[in-house]
């Protein structure tokens, strides 16, 4: 079988705009796409050249069917680093709280909620 790897996860958030920006400045992503969705409401792609987040808003109530908002729960979302401390400094500049920090095998790791309550771990294998 070839390499099969995740290409995007699509998430809805309240600002995807600041979202972006905030991922941008935590893991030097970038923006690769914005737009409407095909029912009005607005996503912004925000990545690498290889994988990103789709970040959803819904433009009025004809797209809450888009992307669910309820009948899924996202635990949290996964980014892996190279120096875990110099991520944890860029966190808290943005004036988020990491916390659960832990080292056990594999890696260290922490975590952090954005604005909208999104948990993202962060974690290092180096």
């Amino acid at each position: 079988m070839s390499e099969v790897r995740i290409e995007h996860a699509n998430i809805t958030v309240t600002d995807p705009e600041a979202t972006a920006v905030l991922l941008g400045r935590l893991f030097g992503w970038k923006i690769r796409w914005q737009g409407l969705t095909t029912m009005g409401g607005w996503t912004v792609h925000v990545g690498n050249d290889f994988d990103y987040l789709s970040l959803y808003t819904p433009g009025s109530a004809d797209d809450q069917g888009q992307a669910p908002q309820t009948s899924g729960f996202l635990n949290h979302i996964g980014v892996h680093v190279d120096d875990l401390d110099a991520a944890e400094n860029r966190v808290r500049a943005a004036g988020l709280e990491p916390y659960s920090h832990s080292d056990y095998e594999p890696g260290r790791r922490f975590y952090f909620r954005d604005a909208d309550g999104i948990e993202f771990e962060v974690v290092s294998y180096a």
